[in-house]
């Protein structure tokens, strides 16, 4: 693992007059796919049917124009664009997930990661459950279409099942008649709410998705908000469950979120600047150009450029065609993988004192790649500067790192790294700044990654192939 593995993306859809929702859908998931590209789904609801397709891939390889023909458009449709935490890459766990009960039909996209998954499933088992994917979208189906045999309506169903489901969760859920978002009382992940010009209503991720439809941002579900949009319009119900702290996570900011998205009110590239500036306070060198690791490093090298007064120039060409490098299974394809995706701009960095900016180091494994690129290329010297403090403790709500052996920054000191990155110097995102920047953003964020303090319970035990075990009291590590 070179680099973080990035969430899920989800986009509903409730149409207006001639809205082709599985259309709407289609490019919706086209712009989240940076969140997820292993499998990709839609739902559709006609007339109270709800009808699917869902397969492993990216959005264009799922979504032939045959798969799309086959999807009738209706009122509604949710979809999904998946990258799995820890319950495989099959087929049968993509998503949206459909399943019908006594009470009707439900289709569901989750984002998230639940963290009494395992206690929830072994509990539902018990009582004759039988389920068809290890996946913690389906505990949360059940949940839910438990809750609602003694409940008059989906939507308090639901706030009946967050009462007994912890982590991180940002859904769409979509009924005969209903589509919902719904989002943890800690706000794990982003929501968002937009409309349509012909008075239709959206619900996805990011704002990016918004765009891509047309839609017009209205504002972000609220952490522990259910959102509900029928024939009536859109109204607001609220959890009354109660935390401490809110937990936005903090890499949503830093890798996981599109540049042109805005995350409950901050623009995602303007916080990626501002920690870019922050590093050349911090770590200032004499260079002679300032590069980006695309994509999500380029941000952060604007705002290293403008702050120290250092050139930036464009260091890399990426070829758009090569996923994630995460995706591929072995550490040696995924390196593979890094030799054809970037390729250094020889004229930017031939001879030249370079500062390259990128979000993050895990292993550091792949970044010591991409310092021999830049090497092979003639750069004078390397300098490394990371938009982020070091990765120490593990996520336990969605980004799919499983144990603090297998960080860097755990195992070697800032020198070591140097060295074994091949770099002339190294610097971190300070944490001080992480926690100026939620205060210029007037949001709390979960930095429990950095410093091993999360703003909810996390697991005594955890490994990403067999799930959870006992919960330990919040702030533990």
């Amino acid at each position: 693992m070179g680099k973080l593995h990035e969430e899920c993306g989800v986009f509903g859809i409730y149409g207006g007059e001639n809205t082709n929702v599985v259309s709407a859908t289609y490019y919706a998931l086209y712009a989240l796919q940076h969140r997820g590209q292993e499998s990709a789904g839609i739902a559709v609801n006609k007339d109270g049917v709800i009808y699917s397709y869902k397969d492993t891939g990216l959005v264009n390889e799922v979504f032939t124009n045959e798969t799309l023909g086959k999807l009738q458009n209706g009122q509604m449709a949710i979809g999904h664009v998946r990258y799995t935490t820890r319950d495989g890459k099959h087929r049968s766990n993509a998503q949206p997930m459909v399943l019908n009960h006594i009470k009707g039909s439900l289709a569901i996209a989750h984002n998230g990661s639940v963290t009494n998954a395992y206690e929830l499933r072994e509990q539902m088992e018990l009582g004759g459950a039988i389920f068809h994917t290890n996946s913690d979208t389906e505990v949360i189906a059940y949940a839910i279409t438990k809750a609602r045999l003694h409940k008059s309506s989906i939507e308090d169903a639901i706030l009946e099942a967050m009462k007994t489901i912890k982590g991180a969760f940002s859904d769409v859920v979509m009924s005969p008649q209903k589509l919902i978002g719904v989002r943890d009382p800690y706000g794990f992940r982003p929501l968002c709410i937009g409309r349509l010009d012909n008075g239709g209503w959206v619900i996805a991720s990011e704002t990016c998705a918004l765009d891509s439809v047309n839609a017009t941002f209205v504002r972000d579900v609220e952490p522990g908000e259910v959102v509900v949009i029928d024939k009536n319009g859109l109204r607001s119900l609220k959890s009354d469950i109660q935390v401490d702290k809110k937990g936005l996570c903090v890499f949503e900011f830093i890798y996981f979120a599109r540049p042109d998205s805005v995350v409950d009110g901050t623009s995602v590239h303007e916080a990626r600047k501002r920690a870019g500036a922050y590093l050349a306070k911090a770590h200032p060198v004499d260079a002679d150009v300032v590069i980006g690791v695309p994509d999500s490093g380029l941000d952060a090298a604007v705002g290293y450029a403008e702050e120290s007064g250092i050139p930036y120039g464009i260091g890399f060409l990426k070829n758009k065609y090569i996923g994630r490098t995460f995706i591929q299974p072995t550490q040696e394809e995924r390196e593979n993988l890094v030799r054809i995706k970037l390729n250094a701009i020889k004229k930017t960095v031939c001879g030249k004192r370079v500062v390259m900016i990128d979000d993050s180091i895990v292993r550091g494994t792949t970044c010591a790649r991409i310092v021999r690129i830049l090497r092979e290329a003639g750069a004078k010297e390397v300098h490394m500067r990371v938009s982020s403090p070091p990765f120490l403790f593990p996520c336990y709500f969605g980004t799919d790192i499983d144990s603090k052996d297998k960080l860097i920054a755990n195992n070697h000191t800032v020198e070591e790294i140097r060295q074994i990155i091949g770099v002339d110097s190294l610097g971190y995102l300070p944490k001080e700044n992480v926690v100026q920047l939620a205060k210029e953003t007037h949001l709390d964020f979960c930095t429990g990654c950095f410093t091993g303090e999360y703003p909810a319970e996390t697991p005594e035990e955890f490994n990403k192939q067999s799930k959870y075990t006992k919960p330990i009291e919040k702030g533990g590590n």
